[in-house]
């Protein structure tokens, strides 16, 4: 019996190392097992040990980075962020 030396390839890649600020966010408890789950897959295929708070910034940065509605809005210089407005009451 061979073990195949072929590593599983993810869409998110080696994270790169950057600057960060803290945001605090409320997720599924579905989704925060899946996002473990993830970063223990990340961990197998890279061989570095990383926790899913660490991955979540890379992944919206992806999921944007992808998002043509996104990159057309910024092409067209829309603003980056847009204030959110409160509810009329």
């Amino acid at each position: 019996m061979s073990i195949s030396t072929n590593k599983q390839r993810l869409r998110l890649g080696p994270l790169p190392k950057t600057s960060t600020i803290k945001v605090t966010f409320a997720c599924t408890s579905a989704l925060k097992a899946d996002l473990e789950r993830y970063a223990a897959l990340h961990e197998q295929t890279y061989g570095e040990a990383i926790d899913a708070a660490t991955l979540i910034p890379h992944m919206l940065e992806a999921f944007m980075a992808r998002d043509r509605g996104f990159r057309k809005s910024a092409a067209k210089g829309a603003p980056a962020s847009r204030p959110i407005l409160a509810a009329n009451p």
